[in-house]
């Protein structure tokens, strides 16, 4: 897997792994505004890397209304780095 050398025993390494955000709130950027939040709330506590998997959709492509519950790539650009996509392009680091 490209861009990932580290032991994944590493408790250093962190995994943001979705974002709930209740209805009537939703299209606010408070998604955003939580992928930037989780980078300082892995490292005060040590946390040396913070993995996101997003849901990376895809034009005109109809997905499960669950799905992006993880976050599309676009709320990861709110700080993260793209690193590798081991599964359907699912990986970022803060």
């Amino acid at each position: 897997m490209t861009g990932r050398q580290e032991d994944r025993t590493d408790d250093s390494v962190w995994a943001v792994t979705c974002f709930v955000t209740r209805k009537g709130f939703r299209l606010r950027g408070i998604t955003y505004a939580l992928a930037r939040a989780t980078i300082g709330f892995a490292r005060d506590p040590g946390a040396r890397a913070l993995d996101g998997y997003p849901m990376i959709t895809r034009p005109g492509v109809e997905i499960t209304w669950d799905e992006p519950h993880v976050a599309t790539r676009g709320v990861f650009h709110a700080g993260f780095v793209e690193v590798s996509t081991p599964a359907l392009g699912r990986e970022f680091r803060a």
